[in-house]
């Protein structure tokens, strides 16, 4: 669903021969495979939830006998906006590191060595990381904790590849602020940062992936925090980006798509990863 769904549909719509997808939702798997494949493309659906690593290995096992990816997108996300004490241990706290930033982890782990061995074409691996992962917000803590770590993995990742002699799989790493999914509604955007369409979300990514850039913050206001906040003193930069740019305050009416339910996670967004070749 959303922007996995996106990402899937452009595949299809580009060329690819087979989009795998992946989705803890059954019905929207299926919905979006029927649209993969009236775009002309083979879909392989599969239900999956990401929390759960032997579950990824297995879906992967089944996944490689279609051959080396072309591209592989690491999409799934949830998000609990609240304080950190008020954060679960399990529910809150493990569950989303488990699927934000251990899940890319071993998904691309099962998917890597193939494209690694493969250089008879171009391997794009897309990480979708969050512009929270570059700046502290107050009732993100966790979920940008997990982005944090998306971050530093996937750029060292980037670098690895690169040094090793497998100049044939870039990775390209995207931050986007908040994107009018549904997963963060309630929230607001900092100072002349409107919230992004999915479309437009997508549209960025998919042209930074196949040019193979390294590293994708947008809108621009995003990007000016990261460097605001990289030189400037840490109370400095409260006050700017607290006062001035108003991020302190983005998630003050945050409801998600989970509101009302403070036992789950406040919003999620789909467990979803694609593949094509």
């Amino acid at each position: 669903m959303g922007m996995g769904r996106l990402y899937a549909l452009r595949a299809a719509s580009e060329g690819a021969a087979v989009v795998i997808l992946w989705d803890v939702d059954a019905e929207a798997l299926a919905s979006t495979a029927a649209e993969v494949t009236a775009l002309g493309a083979r879909a392989v659906p599969r239900t999956v939830n990401l929390a759960d690593r032997a579950a990824i290995a297995e879906a992967a096992l089944e996944a490689r006998a279609e051959g080396p990816l072309a591209l592989l997108v690491n999409n799934a996300g949830i998000v609990r906006g609240a304080y950190f004490w008020d954060h679960t241990p399990d529910h809150d706290i493990a569950l989303t590191m488990e699927i934000n930033a251990l899940a890319p982890m071993y998904v691309t782990l099962e998917f890597l060595p193939a494209m690694m061995a493969d250089a008879g074409r171009p391997r794009r691996i897309l990480n979708v990381a969050s512009a929270a992962g570059t700046v502290s917000n107050p009732r993100m803590s966790v979920y940008a904790a997990s982005k944090w770590a998306v971050i530093g993995w996937s750029d060292s990742l980037r670098l690895e590849l690169e040094q090793q002699g497998y100049g044939h799989v870039k990775v390209t790493t995207f931050c986007p602020s908040y994107i009018s999914t549904g997963m963060f509604q309630g929230a607001r955007g900092p100072l002349l940062t409107p919230l992004m369409t999915p479309g437009d979300a997508v549209n960025r990514a998919w042209r930074a992936t196949a040019a193979g850039q390294p590293l994708l913050i947008a809108p621009a206001m995003a990007r000016l925090g990261k460097v605001l906040k990289g030189v400037l003193p840490v109370r400095a930069w409260d006050f700017v980006g607290g006062k001035v740019f108003g991020i302190y305050s983005t998630m003050d009416k945050f409801t998600g798509r989970g509101a009302g339910t403070p036992a789950a996670p406040a919003a999620t967004g789909s467990s979803d990863a694609a593949g094509a070749r």
